[in-house]
């Protein structure tokens, strides 16, 4: 493994040589979404292994490389779980999902309203830097730093700052006690029970509501916790409980977009898919068509024209928030070729942008990695 990571030392200090762009890649599940993909293939897939992993201190070590599926088999094996269920949008076997793809995205799942994001449960990295240094920040226990946490800036970076060849991730137990409780509400209705129930000590972890056909809403909410505090929950909530088992296929559906909701968006090739990330208290908004949510609120999914772009970012801006493409119109996820531009981040602020080149410059001072992939040019 070692001459795995020398090699690729070398294969960065010749682009840096050079002025090459390299793409770091590893199972391509994710390549749907940012700008056009380009330069010289940086395959991170032979950095594969579980390096240690105590179960006992709730820690694990894995190399960059090694699929997600095997991650969370290993964890799964001793009761232990990725709390923030990280998307793999890959399933089944295709799925080409690799660890260090879930950290370079820091994408979560249902549960990141109650559990936290990737970035709470990263406690170290090991990182191939753009002068071809390899450098490792953070450790093995969550009170690894004295100063800035370079570690976390890792997680959403999409690979711009550097190559990350190994990662060290807190897990959880999985909990004893889960239960999915379905109630027929409008968006507002769902919206004030969420808050109501958001201010209560209830074991809420997490909520998808969304409109069917019909126009009838439908509001889902799962418990998880100790058996007695989810009993007691349902008890106090009200709502229809629906079976473990078909709700767990319905929740992983929701945490790979594979729901018929965001299915029906092949049929509109002109409808791009755009995430609104806002404050969970933010009422309904005046959006067209109707939004799928999560996280409580706080996460909003809506089907709509690129061309609707200015005032959908307008609205959530105004709202506390930021609105983005997850997936541009026309494209899809089986399209992961690095051909063409698939989604847009949206940069708040001039001065959010300016910090994040700032970093890139430091991190990789001659712009080779993943060129372009979150803005045109660094």
């Amino acid at each position: 493994m070692d001459s795995l990571v020398a090699t690729m030392v070398e294969q960065v200090r010749a682009a840096v040589a050079d002025r090459t762009p390299l793409r770091i890649r590893g199972g391509g599940s994710k390549d749907f979404h940012g700008l056009a993909l380009h330069g010289q293939l940086l395959d991170t897939r032979m950095l594969r292994g579980i390096v240690s992993y105590a179960p006992s201190e709730l820690v694990v070590t894995v190399r960059a490389g090694t699929p997600l599926a095997e991650l969370e088999a290993a964890l799964a094996e001793q009761g232990q779980c990725l709390p923030f269920e990280p998307p793999h949008f890959a399933r089944g076997a295709t799925d080409s999902a690799t660890v260090g793809g879930m950290v370079a995205a820091g994408l979560s799942g249902p549960a990141r309203a109650r559990a936290g994001a990737v970035r709470d449960y990263l406690l170290g990295v090991t990182l191939l830097n753009g002068r071809a240094e390899l450098l490792r920040f953070g450790g093995q226990v969550m009170k690894n730093v004295a100063g800035y946490d370079v570690s976390r800036l890792m997680v959403g970076a999409w690979g711009t700052l550097g190559l990350l060849t190994e990662l060290s991730l807190k897990v959880l137990p999985v909990a004893p006690g889960e239960a999915t409780l379905r109630f027929e509400c409008s968006q507002a209705e769902a919206l004030r029970k969420l808050h109501a129930w958001g201010g209560q000590p209830l074991a809420l972890d997490a909520s998808c509501w969304l409109q069917d056909d019909e126009g009838q809403g439908r509001l889902y909410v799962r418990l998880r916790g100790a058996v007695a505090a989810v009993e007691s929950a349902c008890k106090t909530m009200g709502g229809t409980r629906i079976d473990n088992a078909s709700a767990a296929a319905d929740w992983a559906a929701c945490r790979e977009q594979t729901l018929p909701w965001f299915s029906a968006r092949a049929a509109h090739p002109e409808l791009a898919l755009w995430r609104l990330s806002l404050p969970a208290t933010a009422p309904v908004m005046p959006l067209p068509g109707q939004p799928l949510l999560e996280w409580h609120g706080a996460l909003r999914w809506l089907q709509a024209p690129e061309s609707a772009g200015a005032a959908l970012r307008a609205a959530a801006r105004a709202a506390g928030g930021n609105a983005s493409i997850f997936i541009a119109a026309s494209a899809d996820r089986s399209g992961a070729s690095g051909h063409g531009a698939s989604g847009q981040f949206d940069w708040p602020s001039t001065a959010l942008e300016q910090i994040h080149a700032r970093l890139k410059h430091s991190f990789d001072p001659s712009g080779i990695f993943n060129p372009g992939r979150m803005v045109r040019d660094w």
